[in-house]
């Protein structure tokens, strides 16, 4: 689940995104809460709360809300007297620390590459990398699919040039952090910034560039 609040463009909304949008979709709105679903399966793919920000104690904020268990049953019970059943659950950051496990060339591709990237002790991901500095083992910063990007840009499954791709290896620049350069390449994390499978610290990383602990030579 990635929530999102709007409150500068679109007046006080709460964005919901529970999978991809759909190519067909039903939208329904009922008082101040509006599902969206896939129109062939019926299963939600996310909702829109309108006036909720107060309720929530998030007035004045805007992007990517992570909301505590408190919060989640407000949210809830504005689902549930709409007259809606789906139950949110509290859903951590999903852009964590990950390490790359191997690396092999991509079959349709000169510059792609496919990774086995571990992102807790008991999850590894393949994904697809373009990045001129990638190698196996060095620690990176992975979007687990499910993902909002500092962009605004959500992170799903995808497949590049047919090769299936769980997520993304980020870039300093994609992170927004201070002093990354405009040039393609995954932030190689130093071995000590902190374990597979940790959230990313982006307070931390705000001083990866600028205290020159990261290697932009490549």
């Amino acid at each position: 689940m990635i929530t999102s609040y709007n409150q500068k463009s679109c007046g006080d909304i709460l964005v919901v995104t529970l999978t991809p949008n759909a190519e067909k979709q039903i939208v329904t709105t009922s008082g101040n809460v509006t599902r969206i679903s896939n129109a062939e399966t019926g299963q939600a793919t996310g909702f829109n709360i309108a006036n909720v920000g107060a309720e929530l104690g998030i007035i004045g904020e805007n992007g990517q809300i992570f909301l505590n268990e408190e919060q989640i049953n407000i949210l809830n019970a504005n689902i549930k007297s709409a007259g809606f059943d789906e139950i949110m659950k509290v859903s951590p950051s999903k852009l964590v620390i990950g390490f790359v496990e191997s690396l092999s060339n991509h079959p349709d591709s000169d510059h792609l590459h496919i990774t086995q990237t571990k992102v807790s002790d008991q999850k590894s991901l393949q994904i697809v990398s373009g990045s001129p500095n990638m190698k196996a083992g060095i620690k990176v910063v992975v979007a687990q699919p499910g993902t909002m990007m500092p962009s605004g840009a959500l992170i799903w499954d995808g497949a590049l040039r047919g090769v299936p791709s769980s997520g993304m290896i980020v870039s300093g620049r994609e992170l927004h952090l201070p002093g990354a350069p405009e040039k393609p390449g995954a932030l190689v994390l130093p071995n000590d910034f902190g374990e597979i499978g940790d959230v990313f610290d982006f307070k931390k990383g705000a001083t990866l560039y600028t205290n020159g602990l990261v290697d932009t030579n490549y």
